[in-house]
């Protein structure tokens, strides 16, 4: 049965005899059938009278295009039917004609008319079809035509209509570039569309047509960010893209003040070495970064922007994450960026195409924000199916990872990738190896062993890759590794890849007067098989030679004359360049000019150790999420990222003027009043940034935390103090903000307070709603809808609150004594840090905060005191440490009269078994006295924690106080640096525990310590051979000594030959065990097994010292 009756049948009709009957679809007939029939009878279908028919055959040809199939023949034939009445029938000619009207373009201008018509059409499908086809058809002529209908477009009813007129503007301008100006007045109106489907594509002409318009954005600012959630995914990944850019051009860097301080060496590198500067010299410098710094308060529409794009890090589209996360990476304050990393692991998950994206911009972030991604260490594991690339790019992000806290497990991790069947990722890991080695000098000795295991592989490439990295590992201590060059020579007559036995060669000449004996053999070797070896080797062969005649002529003239001669009539003219000026310079003749006194100088030279860096390093010029940074390459169309500016630019530029003629402005604005006033009730709430000049990263944290877990735990306690302050003097903005408004509504109140009344006022408004803090965000916004009744009620409780704070505040000037406003203050913003540590972290002890509004000053000290003495340690007021070494924390010439030593007292330090107790001492040798000591502004490695010490009220003149504090270094001699406050000035400092101060120590019997360390053999144990010094060749000065050096304890031992000791790691109580043998004539051998490679590594060291000095 025919296609034609069938679907008659279906609508009831029969069809006539004389109907001609069309065939089957002629897409799918032979390839050999003749093309004067090709679509005969769609043709015919398409001429019938009947709009079935046309729908069939439309329907058929729409499949063959999707199917890909070429049907620009029927052009004339589709293009007729651009005028029929039945809208279906019409929708797809206007599909078939998008997609041929570039293609047959005079055909497509015969049509023009209908297409004109089409835009005044009552269906919006049609419109917006019609204005899509007349944008397709790429002719000069028709511009001012396609001006008209982009125009017109623009200001229709429908948001699809506009949208597509959007979508018209970039085909437009890329057609005639000279008609930008008028392109930039629609874009400019489309900007102003408050319609989630106009602006993800607006903003798309507005990148193509003229993204240097920043003025066009200013006002729409705003609006684009709230509708940001709603735009569709493109939309989204477009728009804040562009919001990054315009981000850096119009607020100022968030961590202006952290890059002062690096700049100034405030924060040392880690693995930077300890002579780069002398310390007055850094001091300087910190006070020259301190000088610079200004107090930063973040724009309120820079943190609307990072608040509105928060939520899209849960999207399903990986493009909008990757954006969202770029966005925070170039814009979020450090503190704040963490929040990114959970999002990014978990598109880890997807298809390896999207991992491949993730993993580049992964290994960028790395470089700079190691910590971020630190906890997330095992998503970057390597699976056996992963493709090669995805393997090679998790190595890269390992290696970025690897500090002297994970190192062992990563390099456990990079053992077993050695043995994979991959070559290529076999080879990339030996130089992962490489690298790690020489950013984390603990390791390299551990790294440089592993490595000449490997020569010994039955895998050439294995070996191969292994002696190229060992060369560049050799380079920077050749001196103390002469064995490992003399075994890598026997290597030369079973190695085969050129690169590995070039790079045998280089080591052999450039170290050749630490082997003396076997550097002339392997020249002898190497002349034998000279004519056979690859160009690089002869090349090395040739230096070889030239080094080797330089240092011993006796026995190498001759073999170095005959490897000249070889090279001389060499097929390759390099080599041969070689020869000739290898023989000028190193065999002086008459001839022979001035270089040739200094031949030993050239060959020679001490040679700078090259520098093992990541790939990735310089790629962060490029916009994350760009494929500008995915090919290392500026592509066609990318737009640089701006720079911060110097100055902040007027932020006023973003207001937009409300209109005294709309009906309902007085609703409005009492709406926004209400808002304002709602905004000061949530301490913690995410719109606190609304209203007020700043929102404290605390906030941000504390709300992050209930949606997305531990994703942002760490990005809390690294701002908390930083920006405590711009909190309290925002607060105090807010109520006066409040008052005015309370005088409008007939609240009786005096009209001047002391700025203690009301920080006060503030303090006991936020106690009061201590139980509203707990809500979560959706909550809050949904407080900020409320209805005009129940905001009236909360009004009418706030006046109720107001008149209980009088009554209190009565209490309190008749029983406390007048104070200073200043001193207030600074005791109010103490107390809110105090609130800050008992909302995270739930004290034992009772609160004590709320008593300062009832209690006389002296009297709050004390109950302090007593509340942080109960969660901290006794030892508050013992004396200094007797018999621990001391070390300097703050100078008094620094410290301008005050001066603080402190020592590691090895007591347990309360209820956390994990930190280490420090005591302090702190002497006031100025004339006047010190007040409100304290500590401010922790920066901590990811994972460490502080108990700070409990604040010194006074500190007179002459007198010394002690205080203890906890840390928790994560058994890691990673430094915990912060600001030593008192009442007039802040002084940097930084606490770094020496490896012995990370135990506690452990009792056991002899038979449990040989059972202890006889599993921990092979890389976890190393052993050293020593002198003893004189004066400490007895087994009592042996114990001392160590004793000095590390927290452990002692374990009996049936040799009087033998000292043992053992102890755990505070944080992760993993074992060490120590143990000194002595022999004769004052020789000893140390042994320190230990689960941690780094931490027994830096052990050993500190013990030899101890007994060798």
């Amino acid at each position: 049965m025919s296609a034609s009756s069938a679907f008659n049948d279906e609508k009831g009709g029969s069809s006539s005899v004389g109907e001609p009957e069309y065939g089957h679809d002629p897409a799918s007939g032979g390839i050999f059938s003749s093309d004067y029939k090709r679509h005969d009878d769609l043709k015919e279908m398409l001429d019938s009278n009947k709009d079935s028919l046309k729908l069939e055959a439309m329907k058929r040809i729409v499949a063959m295009i999707a199917r890909g199939k070429n049907a620009s023949d029927l052009f004339p034939a589709v293009v007729k039917n651009v005028a029929c009445k039945n809208i279906e029938v019409k929708k797809l000619v206007y599909v078939y004609l998008v997609r041929y009207a570039e293609e047959q373009q005079d055909l497509a201008l015969l049509s023009i008319s209908t297409f004109q018509r089409g835009l005044k059409d009552p269906n919006q499908l049609i419109r917006a079809s019609a204005l899509r086809v007349l944008s397709s058809i790429r002719v000069t002529i028709i511009v001012p035509i396609m001006m008209l209908a982009i125009k017109e477009a623009a200001s229709d009813m429908s948001p699809y209509v506009r949208k597509t007129a959007a979508h018209a503007i970039p085909k437009l301008y890329s057609l005639d570039p000279e008609q930008k100006d008028q392109l930039i007045e629609v874009i400019e109106k489309l900007l102003a569309d408050k319609t989630t489907l106009v602006a993800g594509s607006v903003v798309m002409a507005f990148e193509e047509v003229c993204p240097e318009r920043i003025d066009l954005i200013h006002k729409n600012y705003r609006k684009l960010c709230n509708l940001l959630i709603d735009v569709e995914e493109w939309g989204q990944v477009v728009i804040i893209n562009m919001l990054t850019r315009y981000a850096r051009t119009q607020f100022l860097n968030p961590n202006i003040n952290e890059s002062l301080l690096e700049e100034g060496g405030g924060d040392k590198t880690f693995y930077g070495s300890d002579d780069d500067e002398d310390e007055e010299e850094k001091e300087k410098k910190v006070e020259a970064a301190m000088a610079k710094r200004k107090p930063y308060v973040m724009d309120p529409d820079h943190r609307l922007l990072l608040r509105n794009t928060k939520p899209l890090l849960q999207s399903r589209n990986a493009a909008v994450v990757m954006a969202v996360a770029q966005l925070y990476f170039h814009l979020a304050p450090k503190a704040e960026v963490g929040v990114i990393a959970k999002a990014l692991v978990r598109l880890l998950r997807s298809h390896s195409e999207v991992q491949y994206v993730v993993l580049q911009n992964v290994a960028t972030m790395t470089i700079k924000r190691r910590g971020m991604f630190e906890p997330y260490l095992k998503s970057f594991y390597i699976r056996s199916t992963d493709p090669t690339q995805i393997k090679i790019l998790k190595l890269e992000v390992l290696t970025n990872l690897a500090n002297e806290t994970n190192i062992s497990t990563i390099l456990r991790e990079f053992q077993t990738y050695i043995k994979s069947m991959d070559k290529d990722f076999v080879a990339a890991t030996i130089q992962a190896i490489g690298r790690c080695a020489t950013n984390i000098g603990e390791v390299r000795d551990t790294c440089l062993n592993g490595l000449v295991q490997l020569l010994s592989n039955r895998d050439e490439l294995v070996v191969a890759e292994s002696v190229v990295v060992i060369k560049k590992l050799l380079q920077m201590q050749p001196e103390k590794h002469s064995d490992i060059i003399k075994h890598m020579a026997k290597l030369t007559d079973n190695i085969q890849v050129p690169m590995a036995r070039a790079s045998i060669l280089w080591l052999i000449g450039e170290y050749c007067e630490h082997v003396p004996k076997i550097a002339p053999d392997v020249l002898r070797k190497m002349a034998k098989s000279f004519t056979n070896e690859e160009d690089i080797v002869k090349l090395q062969i040739l230096n070889l030679a030239a080094k080797l005649y330089l240092t011993n002529s006796k026995q190498t003239k001759l073999l170095t004359q005959y490897v000249l001669n070889l090279a001389k009539y060499d097929q390759n003219y390099d080599i041969r360049d070689r020869a000739r000026f290898i023989r000028q310079l190193i065999v002086p003749t008459e001839k022979s000019g001035a270089l040739s006194k200094y031949a030993k100088k050239l060959f020679l030279a001490l040679k700078p150790a090259p520098v093992l860096e990541s790939p990735f390093k310089d790629r962060d010029h490029f916009q994350l999420g760009s494929l500008s940074h995915l090919l290392n390459a500026k592509a066609g169309g990318y737009q640089e990222l701006p720079d911060w500016p110097e100055a902040a630019p007027d932020p006023s530029v973003r207001n937009v003027e409300v209109k005294e003629s709309v009906p309902e402005w007085t609703k409005c604005s009492s709406r926004e009043k209400r808002k304002e006033k709602k905004v000061e009730k949530p301490f913690y709430s995410d719109s606190e940034g609304e209203s007020g000049p700043t929102e404290s990263a605390d906030s941000e944290s504390y709300s992050s935390g209930s949606e997305s877990g531990s994703g942002s735990g760490e990005s809390g306690s690294g701002s908390e103090s930083e920006e405590s302050e711009e909190a309290s003097e925002s607060g105090e903005e807010e109520d006066e903000k409040e008052k005015k408004m309370k005088k409008k509504k007939d609240f009786k109140k005096p009209v001047q307070e002391s700025e203690s009344e009301q920080s006060s006022e503030e303090e006991e408004r936020k106690r009061a709603r201590k139980s509203k803090q707990r809500k979560s965000d959706s909550e809050s916004e949904s407080e900020d809808e409320e209805s005009d009744s129940e905001s009236s009620q909360s009004e009418s409780e706030d006046s109720e609150s107001e008149v209980e704070v009088k009554k209190k505040k009565k209490t309190m000037e008749s029983k406390a004594p007048p104070k200073p406003v200043k001193k207030d203050n600074k005791k109010e913003k103490k107390e809110m840090s105090l609130l800050d540590l008992d909302d995270f972290e739930p004290a034992p002890s009772p609160q004590v905060t709320p008593v300062n509004t009832f209690l006389s000053n002296s009297l709050v000290t004390d109950l302090e005191g007593l509340s942080l003495s109960d969660s901290v340690l006794s030892p508050t007021a013992t004396s200094p440490c007797s018999g621990q070494k001391s070390y300097e924390l703050l100078h008094r010439i620094t410290g301008e009269g005050l001066s603080v030593e402190y020592c590691f007292s090895r007591q347990p330090f309360g209820a956390d078994g994990n930190m280490v107790a420090v005591q302090m001492q702190f002497t006031n040798s100025a004339a006047a006295d010190a007040k409100n000591l304290h500590m401010e502004d922790v920066k901590l490695q990811s994972g460490m924690r502080v108990k700070e010490f409990p604040e010194i009220e006074l500190l007179p003149a002459g007198e010394s106080a002690t205080a203890v504090m906890g840390i928790d270094f994560c058994d890691s001699t990673q430094a915990a640096n912060f600001q030593l406050c008192t009442h007039t000035r802040k002084f940097f400092v930084s606490i770094q525990p020496p490896v012995g101060e990370l135990m506690k120590p452990f009792f056991m019997t002899e038979n449990e310590f040989k059972k202890e360390q006889g599993q921990l053999m092979g890389m976890n144990e190393i052993t050293e051979k020593l002198t003893l010094d004189e004066k400490c060749r007895n087994e009592h000065a042996i114990v001392q000594k160590v004793a000095t050096a590390a927290n452990l304890s002692r374990v009996p031992c049936g040799s009087d030959k033998e000292c043992r000791f053992a102890g755990k790691t505070v944080t992760s109580g993993s074992l060490v065990l120590v143990t000194v043998a002595t022999k004769e004539e004052g020789g000893a051998q140390l042994t320190v097994n230990c689960e941690k490679m780094v931490i027994g590594t830096m052990l050993v060291k500190d013990i030899l010292l101890a007994l060798t000095q």
